[in-house]
């Protein structure tokens, strides 16, 4: 009794050619005897039942025809079903969207990536897909370059975070946005000051519109 009975499948079956006692399915040649040492007839046809049992457990035993856009679910009692809908589950990592519409979402306890950009210079082009959230230290009057771009999805938000530096009176500009009045806002100019901007785009793409909103100013104190 050389080959292995058990562990099916816990671990990857080792189907190699050349039969030896830790080989769970043999590859005889056709002129090797079945009753051969390793290749025993009977354990190779016991450790396929076992195989075929082991996967049945853990996969259920009905619905096995797989249909499409659907995923093979876990019913309890050892049965399974191909469904198109998710049951309640827990993600374990991050999920790319591909830029895709969920419709009817209720989202609760929910955040949003806080990019920390570093500081601005006198040039900063930005780009949502860092974080819809972002925090900048103005370190020189800046002009910023708002996201653009194919991906650039419509309904787009996005929430800048500017503290001046230590020497504060950095000025801040913003291509291609609109404001209230066709005022662009005169940012704090106190040393570490914080204001706060957001801004929406409706169109999206490679020539957006965006509009901004003054959330809040002098926000250090």
């Amino acid at each position: 009794m050389a080959i292995p009975t058990s562990g099916y499948p816990t671990t990857l079956d080792d189907t190699n050619a050349t039969p030896s006692a830790t080989v769970e399915f043999p590859q005889p040649a056709s002129s090797t005897d079945l009753d051969a040492t390793n290749v025993e007839h009977d354990l190779l046809h016991k450790n396929l039942s076992l195989s075929i049992v082991a996967l049945q457990t853990k996969l259920g035993i009905t619905d096995s025809n797989a249909t499409s856009g659907t995923l093979l679910q876990g019913t309890g009692a050892g049965s399974s079903s191909w469904s198109s809908t998710l049951p309640a589950v827990t993600l374990g990592g991050a999920v790319t969207g591909g830029d895709q519409v969920m419709s009817a979402v209720t989202h609760k306890d929910y955040s949003e990536t806080v990019y920390a950009g570093g500081n601005t210079a006198t040039s900063k082009t930005l780009a949502e897909t860092n974080g819809n959230v972002q925090t900048w230290t103005m370190t020189g009057n800046c002009t910023f370059t708002m996201p653009s771009g194919s991906g650039l999805q419509a309904g787009t938000s996005l929430t800048l975070i500017l503290t001046q530096d230590g020497t504060g009176g950095r000025t801040g500009a913003f291509t291609g946005v609109k404001w209230a009045a066709a005022a662009t806002p005169t940012l704090s100019t106190g040393a570490a000051d914080i204001d706060i901007l957001t801004f929406i785009t409706f169109n999206g793409g490679a020539s957006p519109v965006w509009y901004g909103f003054v959330a809040g100013q002098d926000m250090s104190s």
